[in-house]
């Protein structure tokens, strides 16, 4: 369906963080799991700044790669997963992941993003997080629809990036729940799609209103 910015809050939320940090021309940015590169071609054309884009998926990859070239900007967009991703160490002045790292070897992924930033860089990440504990069943239900090998709460998810190294760690909560969004998402649908798909989509939105209060996100800035 090539949703543009399927994490919580959309690409709203996600200038409202930028605008927060000191990103010019010079910046050199790695935007972890891009999907269609809607974010990393807004760095680009807003910012000027030197933008690599990378997903692990060959669709995403293709839709990322028509959308730069669509609009004329030099996003370097790159296949791959942030497990081990082949770029010498200290590279980046920034690494962003939206949700991404939930679905992801936790440590292993921060390891290679700590390894990636420059010293001094700045780690973003907007990520899925419980506010509460959940019973077992419930947990299991969640973590099966969407593939994830653990659920964390706020705590959890700072514990592991300063378990990583990272310091200066600051929270963020968006104004409204993950139900809602600010705009309706932008959409770049495959000439075909899997009928079942649709019936995912549907079972995904029935998630989120059955635990909502419960699955939220976050947004941690962190520094090298």
């Amino acid at each position: 369906m090539g949703v543009g910015g399927a994490h919580p809050g959309g690409l709203n939320l996600t200038k409202e963080i930028f605008n927060g940090e000191k990103i010019n021309s010079n910046s050199h940015i790695l935007d972890v799991g891009c999907g269609t590169g809607q974010t990393a071609a807004y760095l680009a054309a807003h910012y000027g700044a030197k933008v690599t884009a990378m997903d692990i998926n060959p669709i995403m990859i293709e839709k990322a790669k028509s959308r730069m070239k669509q609009y004329q900007l030099p996003v370097e967009v790159i296949q791959g997963s942030i497990e081990d991703f082949p770029l010498k160490d200290n590279t980046f002045d920034f690494i962003l992941s939206e949700s991404v790292l939930s679905f992801v070897n936790k440590p292993r992924a921060l390891k290679e993003i700590f390894r990636l930033l420059k010293n001094g860089g700045r780690f973003i990440a907007n990520e899925l997080t419980i506010n509460k504990p959940l019973n077992p069943s419930n947990e299991k239900e969640i973590k099966q629809f969407y593939g994830l090998d653990s659920l964390l709460g706020e705590t959890d998810w700072v514990a592991l990036f300063e378990q990583t190294g990272f310091k200066n760690i600051k929270v963020l909560m968006q104004k409204n729940s993950m139900f809602q969004n600010d705009s309706m998402p932008e959409f770049q649908y495959s000439k075909y799609i899997e009928p079942n798909l649709y019936t995912i989509m549907i079972q995904h939105l029935n998630i989120l209103m059955k635990y909502q209060g419960i699955l939220d996100n976050r947004i941690f800035l962190c520094t090298k």
